[in-house]
C-alpha cells in the first residue's frame, strides 16, 4: 500500500489513475486475505486518495463536492467487491470440501465392491467403514436376526441408539459425542440400523454411508438366493442406486459455484476479462448440473422407477419445441426441422420424448462439422412415426456401430472430438424402449454417406391404424 502511494505520488497520477490503482491492489488483498484486513485496506485506500491526491493536498480536507462522491463510491465499490470475493472464496473452500468427500465416497464404493459376498455379511460390512471418514467404531443392528455387530472400540451409548433407533425407526444424531445412527430401509420397510462414533460433519456423510450400506446388504442378498443370471443383474441394479447416490451428491457443490459465479458477474467494478471468466465458469458448471441430472435420470431409467406417462401428443410439435431450443442455445449450427406427413400424432410421454430428441440433436451438435446443417425430418412408414436426425461430418464406423448404444460407450473420434459421457443414446434408446419404439442408426438413408442419420421410431394409435386400414 505505502510503496503505491510513493509510486503514484512521485508520478504524479491523478485521483482517477490513483483510484484505479488501488482498486486493483484492493482486489489483490481480496483474493488472499479475510473480510477485515480487506475492509482495513480499503478504509486506508481512501486516506491515501484524501491526503496525497485531492486538493488540498496533505490534508483530509475535501473542497469539492465531486471527490467526496468520488471518495465515498471507491469506499463502497472496494467494500462490496471485497465482500464478494470473501464470500467466493469461502463458497470455493467449500466446494473443495464436498469434493474431497465425494472423492473419499467413490474410493470407499470401490472398496465395498471388491468385499467377497458370501452369507452373515454384517461384520465384513462394517469393516471398511471403520477408519474411514474419522469413524472410529460402527455399529449395525440386523432386524431379521434381531443380532448387533460391532467393529472397533465403541461406547455403549453407540450400540443402545443403534437399537432404539431401529425400534423407533426414527434417525438419531449427537453432534457433541459424534454418534450418529440411520435406519436402513427397504422398499419402504425398516430392516435395521447403522451407527457411526466419530464421523465426520455427519450431516453431510452419515446419509450417504448408510445408502452405500444398505445397498451393499441389498446387493449380498440378492446375490445369495439368486442364480448366476440374477447375480448380475442385481450387481447392475447396485451400480446405478451408487451413481444416482453420487450424482445426488455432486447437486450441492454445483449449486454453490452457479450461486457464487452469479454473484461474481454482478459487481460493477469487473472488467471484460474478468465478466468472460465468471460466464465461462457459469456456463460449465450449470453444463455439469446438467449432466448429473442425466446420470440421475439415466439410474432411475436402469431400475424402471420412471413410469412413462402415456398420452395422445403430436410428434411434430414436440420435435419443433425441442430444436428451436437447441438453435438459440447452439449458434453454430443451422437446425431445421421438415414434416412429411400430415398426421404425427403418437400414445407417449411428451417429457422422455422431449430427452430423447434432445439427446439426439446434443450428438448431432456435438459431433457435426461446425456451422454445419442438422436436419430433422418426421415421416409416417407403415404404422410407426419415424423421426430423423441427420447431421454432416465423419460417419460412425462399422466396427462401432453395434456398440455406440452401450452405456458409457465412446467411441475414437468421439473421445477426440470432445468430452462427453457415453450415455446420450443409451438414455435415448431406454426411452424409445419405454415408449413402445425403436431408435437405430439408419445406414440406409442416402444422408449417410456424407454423414450421420439416427431413425427414432414410435408405434401410432390403434384407432388410427384401424381409420387406415378401413380406408383401404
Amino acid at each position: 500500500m505505502f510503496l503505491l502511494t510513493w509510486l503514484a505520488f512521485r508520478l504524479h497520477f491523478n485521483f482517477l489513475t490513483a483510484s484505479f490503482c488501488y482498486l486493483i491492489l484492493l482486489v489483490a488483498q481480496s483474493l488472499a486475505g479475510d473480510f477485515v484486513s480487506s475492509a482495513v485496506v480499503s478504509i486506508v485506500a481512501v486516506a491515501c486518495l484524501d491526503y496525497f491526491f485531492v486538493d488540498p493536498l496533505f490534508s483530509f480536507q475535501v473542497n469539492s463536492p465531486v471527490y467526496v462522491v468520488g471518495l465515498g463510491s471507491f469506499l463502497i465499490t472496494g467494500l462490496v467487491i471485497t465482500r464478494l470475493v470473501t464470500q467466493v472464496r469461502a463458497k470455493t473452500e467449500l466446494s473443495r470440501l464436498h469434493r474431497e468427500k465425494l472423492q473419499q465416497l467413490y474410493e470407499f464404493t470401490q472398496k465395498l465392491l471388491t468385499l467377497e459376498l458370501k452369507p452373515k455379511c454384517e461384520t465384513q460390512l462394517l469393516e471398511p467403514f471403520h477408519g474411514m471418514f474419522g469413524i472410529r467404531a460402527a455399529c449395525f443392528f440386523d432386524a431379521a436376526g434381531a443380532e448387533l455387530y460391532v467393529a472397533g472400540n465403541a461406547g455403549d451409548d453407540l450400540e443402545k441408539k443403534t437399537g432404539q433407533a431401529f425400534l423407533h425407526s426414527k434417525d438419531y444424531e449427537d453432534s457433541d459425542r459424534k454418534v450418529a445412527v440411520r435406519c436402513i430401509r427397504v422398499a419402504g420397510r425398516t430392516i435395521g440400523a447403522i451407527g457411526f462414533e466419530g464421523l465426520e460433519d455427519p450431516d453431510l456423510m452419515a446419509g450417504p454411508l448408510a445408502t452405500l450400506a444398505t445397498a451393499h446388504l441389498e446387493r449380498t442378498h440378492s446375490f445369495i438366493h439368486a442364480s448366476q443370471a440374477a447375480a448380475v443383474a442385481q450387481t447392475e441394479s447396485y451400480r446405478s442406486v451408487i451413481l444416482d447416490a453420487l450424482a445426488h451428491e455432486f447437486k450441492t457443490p454445483l449449486s454453490t459455484i452457479l450461486t457464487a459465479a452469479g454473484a461474481l458477474r454482478e459487481a460493477p467494478s469487473l472488467g471484460p476479462q474478468h465478466h468472460e471468466m465468471t460466464e465461462i465458469v457459469e456456463s460449465e458448471a450449470a453444463r455439469l448440473s446438467r449432466l448429473t441430472s442425466r446420470l440421475i435420470r439415466t439410474a432411475r431409467l436402469e431400475r424402471e422407477e420412471i413410469r412413462p406417462w402415456i398420452e395422445l401428443i403430436d410428434v411434430s410439435s414436440v420435435v419443433a419445441d425441442t430444436a428451436e431450443q437447441y438453435a438459440r442455445q447452439s449458434a453454430g449450427h443451422r437446425v431445421t426441422v421438415f414434416k412429411e406427413c400430415d398426421s404425427s400424432e403418437v400414445m407417449a410421454d411428451p417429457e422422455l420424448l422431449r430427452l430423447a430428441i434432445s439427446q439426439l440433436l446434443d450428438n448431432a451438435c456435438k459431433y457435426s462439422s461446425p456451422g454445419s446443417a442438422v436436419t430433422l425430418s418426421i415421416s409416417r412408414e407403415h404404422d410407426q412415426i419415424a423421426v430423423r436426425v441427420l447431421s454432416s461430418g465423419n460417419p460412425i464406423p462399422s466396427s462401432e456401430r453395434s456398440r455406440i448404444f452401450e452405456r458409457f460407450y465412446r467411441g475414437v473420434d468421439g473421445r477426440r472430438v470432445g468430452p462427453g459421457s457415453g450415455l446420450g443414446l443409451f438414455v435415448a434408446r431406454k426411452i424409445a424402449l419405454a415408449l413402445g419404439g425403436s431408435i437405430e442408426l439408419d445406414g440406409d438413408n442416402p444422408g449417410a454417406a456424407n454423414g450421420t442419420v439416427f431413425r427414432l421410431a414410435l408405434p401410432v394409435p390403434e384407432r388410427e391404424r384401424d381409420d387406415v386400414a378401413a380406408a383401404v
